[in-house]
């Protein structure tokens, strides 16, 4: 397989932001390959349009291994790895150790093994990438979501590490969103809220992270850099 034609692997693409960059993808003529955790509508939309979509069980090394595996048996190649896939769990008295576990198996154990074993996936001759989605929670932290701030931190580090690591042959860079679309039953006064926390005050919605990975897949002069998405939150 040519890396013209090699796939761009999105994990978590069911929903949300990581099925509006796959449909996206899609649109553009990219071949796409999904993970999904839960089935859902989007899952089979994505089918419909000829994603090739796979299971995934990212909490434990087990199962993230068995996704490797099942993985390298759908592609010889890959033109890019899009690491979307999330949790969003906060304290629970007497399941921190859990929730701790969760967000770092999603968020950082996945990535890493992922990385590691299908680096020779990406090593084909041309370009080739690596984009961790992580969250605008990192520059401050969170008390009521510590274990996912933590671990999403995490992943910013696996950026410059991967990058330093991976360099020439494949980049590997982040993307950290701040509020990008609401949930349907997010109520007024909570929307309020949460747009007067960035200095542009919108919701922009999915196409701007699509925006940004396609500058990360376009631009052959970046790496080891984590794009913040944020509406200028860091100016309020």
């Amino acid at each position: 397989m040519s890396q013209v034609n090699a796939p761009i692997l999105i994990t978590g693409a069911g929903q949300r932001i990581g099925l509006h960059c796959a449909e996206r993808l899609l649109d553009a003529g990219q071949p796409v390959i999904i993970s999904y955790r839960s089935h859902r509508p989007g899952v089979d939309r994505l089918r419909e349009r000829g994603a090739t979509t796979l299971h995934a069980d990212f909490s434990g090394a087990e199962g993230i291994m068995a996704f490797i595996e099942a993985l390298r048996e759908q592609t010889p190649a890959l033109r890019a790895i899009v690491h979307n896939a999330s949790g969003w769990q906060r304290e629970e008295a007497g399941r921190e150790a859990e929730v701790f576990q969760r967000m770092f198996e999603v968020h950082m154990l996945a990535p890493y093994l992922i990385n590691l074993h299908c680096a020779d996936l990406l090593r084909h001759g041309g370009p080739a990438d690596i984009v961790h989605i992580s969250d605008d929670v990192t520059r401050a932290g969170s008390k009521k979501h510590i274990a996912y701030a933590a671990s999403k931190a995490g992943l910013d580090n696996l950026t410059l590490s991967f990058a330093a690591s991976l360099a020439p042959a494949i980049k590997v860079n982040g993307i950290a969103p701040a509020l990008i679309q609401f949930n349907e039953g997010d109520d007024e006064a909570y929307r309020r809220k949460a747009l007067a926390k960035s200095a542009l005050g919108i919701e922009p919605g999915a196409e701007v992270i699509y925006q940004s990975l396609r500058y990360l897949l376009d631009n052959p002069y970046v790496t080891g850099t984590t794009l913040a998405v944020n509406g200028g939150r860091h100016l309020v």
